[in-house]
This record gives C-alpha cells, sequence and structure tokens, in this order.
C-alpha cells in the first residue's frame, strides 16, 4: 500500500489527516451497510406484500369459479332438518320472493313491528318441525330493524301463503316490497343470535347457532354492536378460511360485532 504525505505538514499531521480519512471512510461504510440493511428489509416487506396479494387473488379466482345457487341472491340458510329458507334482502328481493318463489305449502315469515325481510320456508311439501320453525323465526329478527335497535328479542310470526296478499284495504296503498297480511298469525318471540359458518362447498351460511353448526364445520358468533362490516368480514374470513369476502360482507346486518 502506498502512503502519500504532504511535505508541507509535520509527521504528526499527517498522522492526523489519515486518522480523519480513515474514521470518515468508516464512517460511510457503516452508512452503506445500514442502507444495505434497510433496503433490504423494504424488498422483504415488498415480497411478502406481493405474496399476500397474490393469495387474495387466487382466492377472488376460487371464488368466482364457484357456481353460484339461485338463491344466493336472497338471504338464505338451511334449517336443522335441511329446509332451505330463503328471505329479501330489500322491498324488490321481499317482492321476488313473496310473487316467484312462495309455493303454497310453503311458510311465510315476517316480524311485527315494520322493517324486516319477508322469509319463506320452501317445504317441498314436507312439514318443517318446530326446530325449523323456531329457527326461521331468528333469522327474520335479526335481519330486521330489531338487531340494528339493540334490542334482544323479536315479536315474528309465520302464516300460509294464501293469507299474504296484495289487496289493500279501500283508500289503502300497498308499496315495493309490502304485503297485507290476513287472517289469524301464529306469533313468536324469539332471542335475536346469529352465527356465521363455512359450508362443505364453500358457501357461507348464516343463521342460529343450531343450524350453522349443523352444516357448518366452523362457527363464529356475531352480536349487536357498531363494528365496521369490513374489519369484521375479514376476521371472519381469517377465522373461516374463505375465500369470498364479498360473500361475508352480504350476511353481515348492519350493527353488528364479534363475540369476544
Amino acid at each position: 500500500m502506498r502512503i502519500t504525505l504532504d511535505y508541507t505538514k509535520s509527521l504528526e499531521e499527517n498522522a492526523s489527516d489519515y486518522f480523519e480519512r480513515a474514521k470518515t471512510a468508516r464512517q460511510k461504510a457503516q452508512g452503506a451497510k445500514e442502507a444495505l440493511e434497510e433496503t433490504r428489509k423494504k424488498l422483504a416487506k415488498l415480497e411478502k406484500e406481493q405474496e399476500k396479494y397474490q393469495v387474495e387473488e387466487e382466492k377472488k379466482k376460487k371464488a368466482s369459479e364457484r357456481k353460484k345457487e339461485w338463491f344466493e341472491k336472497f338471504r338464505w340458510f338451511y334449517t336443522s332438518e335441511g329446509f332451505l329458507v330463503i328471505a329479501g334482502r330489500d322491498a324488490t328481493t321481499n317482492e321476488i320472493i313473496i310473487k316467484k318463489h312462495t309455493d303454497k305449502s310453503d311458510l311465510v315469515f315476517h316480524s311485527e313491528l315494520p322493517g324486516s325481510p319477508f322469509a319463506v320456508i320452501k317445504t317441498e311439501g314436507k312439514t318443517p318441525g318446530k326446530i325449523s320453525i323456531d329457527e326461521t323465526a331468528q333469522f327474520v329478527g335479526v335481519y330486521s330493524k330489531a338487531w340494528k335497535s339493540g334490542r334482544t328479542v323479536a315479536d315474528i310470526f309465520y302464516v300460509n301463503p294464501d293469507q299474504v296478499s296484495k289487496e289493500a284495504p279501500s283508500g289503502e296503498f300497498i308499496g315495493r316490497g309490502s304485503f297485507m297480511i290476513y287472517g289469524k298469525k301464529n306469533l313468536l318471540t324469539v332471542e335475536l343470535r346469529l352465527f356465521l359458518g363455512k359450508m362443505e362447498d364453500n358457501k357461507i351460511m348464516a343463521g342460529p347457532e343450531s343450524a350453522v353448526k349443523k352444516h357448518c364445520k366452523k362457527a363464529i358468533q356475531l352480536i349487536q354492536g357498531k363494528e365496521k362490516t369490513s374489519a369484521i368480514a375479514k376476521k371472519v374470513r381469517a377465522f373461516l378460511e374463505a375465500d369470498d369476502l364479498d360473500d361475508i360482507v352480504k350476511v353481515i346486518p348492519v350493527g353488528s360485532k364479534l363475540k369476544e
């Protein structure tokens, strides 16, 4: 190694200059090392985010490949006895369900107070047991305004389809999604509880505890609260190892949170 000295300076001054140069070089090297480490951390973070993005895209692809059932455009669940129950999401789907998807042998449910979906047990000519009737009443109560308002119970009734009509008394008007109920109502008071689970074919089912645990391997409970729907859905997806976040968002009623 060649060392160049400044002849105008003393030996001590030349030594001091080289010491300062060496010190500066060490500082630059340390700075470069720290910069390299920071770059590595950023790269690792980007790789992790890219991997997460790819996983999300794969889940979306799987979800889009699953063939949707006709009833998934509505609210729905299977009772413990295996009966399909469909319910409206809004006035339009209430109208569609009653007019197009209700048969003579079915049972129609609604809340005593305004502000709930019409729900129908699709009996296919069979007779639902008490457990199916109770589960459907609870389902209607959860998706009524009673849940959002924080009530713990709701009054629900069920009738035969021929008791449901669009014919209003003279001078009255019935809006879209609303119907007149004639004759005796079968009244029930139900506790408001909701569970979510993933079925074997990856459909997300929301309903009473007994029904969800009958048809799903894992279940998670929602209670009344003010947590953001998107935040709830992400936690539920992680717990159930589900694919489609949108399917979960659709079944979460407004005014919910996860039970701790």
